[in-house]
């Protein structure tokens, strides 16, 4: 219920008045079973303006760090994004991609739209950075497709760091379903992972117009690089 309300009575007013949003595309999304929305992150405002746009309702796999907050800011965070049913995942355990793949399965098993974005991470400078693989491997083992979303004028909206949203237009362009059908039972293979996650990434080059960095994001906020992990195959989580 909180869900319906915050899209059409509590926020959504706010952020159409604010963004003037736009969706091309939309038809691509299936209107029923499951499937996963692959998206660009340029901001938090993402995870807002996607699902006020897409008819269907989508489940994100939010950080856990959203739900264990301490004081007022923690208990409403925890409300807020338990009310909207996004999925706690912990990112830090020695378990964490297979939990995080395991979540991701659940909330496909049961007929839904699974909102991923593949970077990561927010992009620090506009740019769209290189995907993790747990997309694909997700992907791979469901047999779901994957539609490809951009977001575009988020990041001028909601700056990374500001606290007061600026009017902006956004718009959101959804290309056409890809059917990884030909890979089937390939799932754990990481040059067939890193295949689906690239072909998805061009796909998202296309449609947002972003330069292209072959490096993950992440890895601009850390002093030294490291080869690809457990951890990079992670389904990406909500706003980070």
């Amino acid at each position: 219920m909180w869900y319906w309300l915050f899209k059409y009575v509590l926020i959504g007013p706010i952020l159409i008045a604010l963004g003037r949003p736009t969706v091309e595309g939309v038809e691509n999304i299936p209107t029923r079973g499951p499937v996963i929305l692959a998206s660009n992150h340029q901001a938090v405002l993402d995870s807002f303006y996607l699902p006020l746009r897409v008819p269907r309702r989508i489940t994100f796999l939010a950080k856990s760090e959203y739900f264990t907050g301490t004081g007022f800011k923690g208990a409403f965070q925890k409300w807020f994004f338990t009310a909207v049913g996004q999925v706690p995942i912990d990112r830090t355990g020695a378990d964490a991609a297979q939990d995080a793949l395991d979540a991701g399965a659940r909330v496909i098993s049961k007929g839904k739209i699974l909102g991923i974005y593949p970077e990561g991470t927010r992009s620090p400078d506009g740019r769209l950075y290189k995907g993790k693989t747990g997309m694909a491997r997700l992907a791979l083992q469901t047999g779901v497709q994957v539609v490809p979303v951009a977001m575009i004028g988020t990041d001028k909206m909601n700056p990374i760091g500001s606290r007061v949203w600026r009017p902006a237009k956004i718009t959101i362009k959804i290309g056409k379903p890809i059917d990884f059908s030909r890979f089937d039972g390939m799932a754990g293979n990481r040059f067939v992972e890193r295949a689906v996650t690239d072909e998805v990434m061009y796909d998202l080059m296309l449609l947002s117009g972003q330069e292209y960095v072959d490096v993950y994001a992440a890895s601009l906020k850390k002093p030294i690089s490291r080869p690809e992990s457990s951890a990079d195959r992670l389904p990406d989580s909500k706003a980070s």
